[in-house]
């Protein structure tokens, strides 16, 4: 045996030090692959990969069936607006999956405050993670409206012109972003109240299928103003959609200003919620 323990005990990191913005991306990457059960058991990549299935899904279908007839078909074809009707279950499903399993792992298994004995903070922490968690969302979101453009154009089928192309495609990323910001702050602030996942996914959920029945009850049982239907959460963003894209909506009623105002101080709130409940955490640095 020649091998000889010569020194026991801490020693003083002597490696690189890149700072807190390359901290702040390998958390990033980190909670990414976390997410879409990279360099996990088979079990953890299932529902990352069906949601992302079932979000594209459709857009392929579609493309197939304009690439076989043509402008025969042209009316079966949904509207870019519309086909966020198709893959809502899709949405949810990732809105309910990513914030949970970003978020509470970290506070479960006690390893937050690793984290921020590094140049990370709390701040730069929570921005870290708020990035993958939009990035995930945008994922089904921005990418298949994308890529039915895309495919459209391709196959001579989309808008007119490069100017037609280029309006419906800064449609899709305005829609496409606005719906991955207010659902990654929604998500964020229920799963920075408990630090188990399956109880933040549940909540996720439950508060927005209780929301859309609340205040469908007001709206149209009880004949209150429309303004009601912001606090429906799964009503609201995809009626803002609509409106992103020219069109009236569902509720010609509802003033797309307040609409607009309306998701933008849910989106201020929530993140206000998360902001707070990581900055009254007590952990030992």
């Amino acid at each position: 045996m020649t091998a000889r323990i010569l020194e026991s005990g801490y020693r003083r990191y002597e490696g690189e030090r890149r700072g807190e913005l390359h901290a702040v991306w390998s958390l990033f990457v980190h909670s990414l692959r976390r997410m879409l059960g990279l360099r996990r058991p088979a079990r953890w990549k299932i529902l990352p990969v069906m949601t992302i299935v079932f979000a594209y899904l459709p857009a392929i279908v579609f493309l197939g069936v304009i690439a076989l007839l043509g402008d025969r078909v042209q009316d079966f074809v949904p509207q870019y607006a519309d086909y966020y009707g198709f893959i809502v279950s899709a949405i949810v499903l990732f809105v309910a999956f990513a914030a949970p399993e970003a978020l509470c792992p970290d506070r479960r298994s006690h390893v937050l405050s690793l984290y921020l004995a590094s140049p990370l903070t709390r701040g730069t922490y929570l921005l870290a993670k708020a990035m993958a968690v939009a990035t995930i969302i945008a994922a089904v979101t921005v990418g298949p409206p994308l890529l039915l453009l895309v495919g459209r154009v391709l196959q001579e089928a989309g808008p007119d012109g490069p100017l037609g192309v280029l309006g419906v495609l800064g449609r899709i990323i305005g829609a496409g972003t606005a719906l991955s910001l207010f659902y990654t702050a929604l998500s964020l602030a229920i799963s920075s109240l408990t630090d188990r996942r399956a109880v933040a996914a549940a909540g996720t959920l439950m508060m927005i299928l209780a929301s859309a029945i609340a205040t469908n009850i007001l709206y149209f049982g009880l004949d209150l103003p429309p303004e009601v239907l912001v606090l429906n959460l799964p009503f609201a963003p995809g009626e803002m959609v609509v409106r992103i894209y020219g069109e009236a909506g569902e509720v010609p009623a509802l003033d797309t200003l307040a609409l607009a105002a309306g998701l933008l101080a849910l989106t201020v709130v929530s993140a206000s919620v998360t902001f707070w409940r990581y900055q009254s955490l007590r952990v030992t640095r």
